[in-house]
């Protein structure tokens, strides 16, 4: 009878560890279906509180753009064509860059001019526009790894968020 009993409790123990650990998997499922197309690992970007890093690009328009250039405060866009998450954000960053008189910087990576093509018209009549490759110069010194990536800095230059999502509002 005391081996049936330890049994029992044996699998009663085994049954509430198993729905804790089933309650943690449901947990982390629902943080991250916040953001179903990127993975944690790709949620980079300037850290939040740091000043904007040192880059230097040309625009489509053959306009040299650096953070210093860049001024603040800012918002900045990183979107690639082939990005699904992109083409949904891409129409809402266009609508909320038109609205700002702040300077707005949109970077579009793809390997090609003609992919990029679409998403560099809509952006250029809102934004300054850099098109470059994967790994580019802004990309690198913003540690962009995912896209969308969606930043926004104060009017000293320092980063106050860093998301893949437009902020609620953009400048304090």
């Amino acid at each position: 009878m005391p081996y049936l009993i330890a049994a029992v409790v044996l699998v009663g123990l085994l049954g509430l560890l198993n729905l804790l650990l089933i309650i943690g998997v449901i947990r982390r499922l629902r943080r991250q279906a916040a953001h179903p197309s990127v993975p944690p690992a790709m949620l980079d970007g300037p850290a939040v509180g740091e000043r904007l890093p040192e880059f230097v690009a040309t625009t489509i328009d053959g306009e040299p753009i650096s953070a210093e250039l860049l001024g603040g405060p800012a918002l900045i866009g990183v979107f690639s064509p082939t990005c699904e998450p992109c083409r949904d954000l891409l129409p809402k960053f266009a609508e909320r860059a038109s609205r700002l008189s702040d300077p707005v910087l949109a970077v579009v990576v793809s390997d090609s001019a003609e992919e990029a093509a679409m998403d560099v018209a809509r952006l250029a009549k809102v934004a300054r526009v850099v098109r470059e490759e994967p790994l580019g110069p802004i990309q690198t010194a913003l540690n962009v790894n995912g896209y969308p990536t969606v930043i926004t800095t104060d009017a000293a230059g320092m980063v106050i968020s860093s998301d893949v999502d437009l902020p609620d509002t953009v400048h304090a």
